[in-house]
């Protein structure tokens, strides 16, 4: 069963190297019945570059980009079963948690947030995550 990139042009494209112009990442690879979403960060996606403002803001840039890509798989957040969530700053996580509950609502999902250095300058909430097809 081979693997199938998946790409939106309505999200920003993943790992690239300043000077470099191809990326080694996919935005997102379907094998089977099973989607995995790169880690999507609040970047805009016509420019690039980080979004100005809060972790409210941050989030919600990244949870949309993230939702273009699964749209772009064909999927939804109901296809969800697990994310993963960096925070620059844990502090901000009361605030990121009611931004989050906004855009899943009674929806389960499992997921694991924890603190650590970003590698982009500026961003404060990185995500990425596993869908499934039924």
């Amino acid at each position: 069963m081979p693997k199938q990139i998946i790409t939106s042009s309505s999200a920003p494209t993943t790992g690239f190297t300043p000077g470099k112009t191809v990326s080694p990442l996919a935005q997102a690879i379907r094998f089977g019945n099973m989607l995995f979403v790169s880690g999507q960060g609040s970047l805009d996606p016509a420019t690039g570059a980080v979004v100005e403002g809060d972790i409210v803001v941050q989030t919600r840039r990244t949870l949309d980009n993230l939702m273009t890509i699964l749209d772009a798989a064909g999927a939804t957040a109901k296809n969800i079963v697990n994310m993963r969530v960096i925070l620059r700053d844990t502090a901000d996580f009361p605030r990121f948690n009611d931004t989050f509950r906004d855009y899943f609502g009674g929806e389960k999902v499992t997921r694991t947030c924890f603190g650590g250095a970003l590698h982009r300058a500026g961003t404060d909430v990185e995500i990425d995550c596993v869908a499934m097809f039924d």
